[in-house]
């Protein structure tokens, strides 16, 4: 028997296999406590992936995604988006080049700094340290520079709608007249108040 036949001979024996190995990726533990924290503010998630249904919905399950879509190609990404978006605010979160058209259809676009050039051109916002966490802390500063906004706008328009007709004279039938020094004092008060108020966005912590 030559060294073929002695080959073909042994191959022919195996009935069954000896191994099988599996492979996956792992998911991040920061992944996991950014869903934690974006759960926390209201914020529902979604995953939108490439990837088998049954591996979208392992990893949607562990990190407790409420809901994702599975086998979504490049080009439906961005329809998809605009679709979500349809119902309500959408932030996306992408590293690829893939992922470039939904970061520009979405409301707000977020980009890994370890990510494609491509998709950081399509980003309105880079996570420079491409921490996921850094996610939830984004949205979270957006939220209180927002409510910032509109406490600073009731300073400046309740000192402005009390403050001029009180100069101008309409409570001098009850012997009331706001002096120009005064309604300077004022206006320097609502200035310090304004800015202060502003500052404290700087104690906010993630």
């Amino acid at each position: 028997m030559n060294l073929v036949e002695k080959a073909r001979s042994s191959s022919s024996t195996i009935k069954q296999a000896l191994a099988v190995f599996g492979l996956a990726d792992r998911v991040r533990e920061n992944a996991r406590r950014a869903i934690d924290k974006l759960h926390e503010m209201g914020i529902e998630t979604v995953m939108i992936t490439g990837d088998a249904e049954v591996v979208a919905k392992t990893v949607a399950a562990d990190l407790k995604i409420d809901r994702y879509y599975a086998r979504v190609l490049p080009q439906d990404k961005a329809a998809l988006i605009r679709r979500l978006k349809g119902d309500k605010p959408t932030a996306f979160v992408g590293d690829g080049i893939n992922d470039a058209p939904a970061l520009s259809e979405s409301d707000l676009g977020i980009a890994i700094g370890a990510g494609t050039n491509v998709a950081i051109e399509s980003a309105d916002l880079v996570l420079v340290k491409s921490n996921l966490l850094d996610v939830a802390y984004a949205l979270k500063l957006a939220t209180a520079t927002y409510n910032k906004m509109l406490q600073n706008l009731f300073w400046a328009t309740g000192y402005n709608v009390i403050g001029i007709p009180l100069a101008a004279g309409i409570a001098y039938p009850l012997g009331f007249v706001l002096s120009p020094a005064v309604g300077a004092l004022f206006m320097t008060i609502s200035t310090v108040v304004v800015s202060i108020n502003a500052m404290l966005l700087r104690r906010m912590k993630s």
